[in-house]
């Protein structure tokens, strides 16, 4: 958003000026025309919103799953049944920089799967809707080692607060051991 605003506020001073001390008269332009500054400014700002949408599309997790499952990369799989107040894991251990495909699905309420990293940052959040016939699925690569949270961010009810659970990631050597 900071991207958008920049530009209009260094623009909308500079227009504001011009029109009350430089030029006050009523504007020449016809109606239904814009002038040469309104059109730089209308490009400018599809250009911009166009290269950061653009930019943005490999950060999206739809994405990035796209691409590790078109990379033919082993892909660990991994089914999630959250129900009220708990989910059901089929593996709970991973390996640094092994692909993981979390397989989710409700079978009672809403309910959130958010998996954090052990500093407590987001690395991703899924919404998971009963009744869904497929389960939602997406690729996620660990890239650390730890302890990693998983907690429901949509309120499920009573319990809500101790719908939670744990994943464990390792270095590749270290889970042979």
């Amino acid at each position: 958003m900071l991207l958008f605003q920049l530009p209009f506020l260094l623009v909308f001073p500079f227009i504001v000026y011009r029109k009350c001390f430089v030029d006050p008269t009523p504007s020449n332009t016809g109606r239904g025309k814009l002038t040469r500054i309104e059109t730089v400014w209308i490009f400018s700002a599809v250009a911009l919103f166009v290269i950061a949408n653009v930019y943005s599309i490999s950060y999206m997790p739809m994405s990035k799953t796209a691409a590790t499952e078109a990379s033919g990369v082993a892909i660990q799989d991994v089914d999630v049944t959250a129900r009220s107040w708990s989910y059901e894991i089929s593996d709970r251990e991973f390996e640094v920089g092994k692909p993981v495909r979390f397989s989710v699905k409700s079978v009672d309420t809403m309910h959130g799967f958010t998996v954090y990293h052990p500093n407590g940052k987001i690395l991703f959040n899924m919404m998971l809707i009963p009744g869904l016939e497929k389960a939602s699925s997406l690729v996620y690569t660990f890239t650390e080692p730890g302890k990693y949270k998983v907690r429901c961010l949509e309120y499920c009810g009573i319990a809500h607060h101790g719908m939670q659970d744990e994943l464990t990631v390792v270095k590749a050597t270290d889970k042979s051991s």
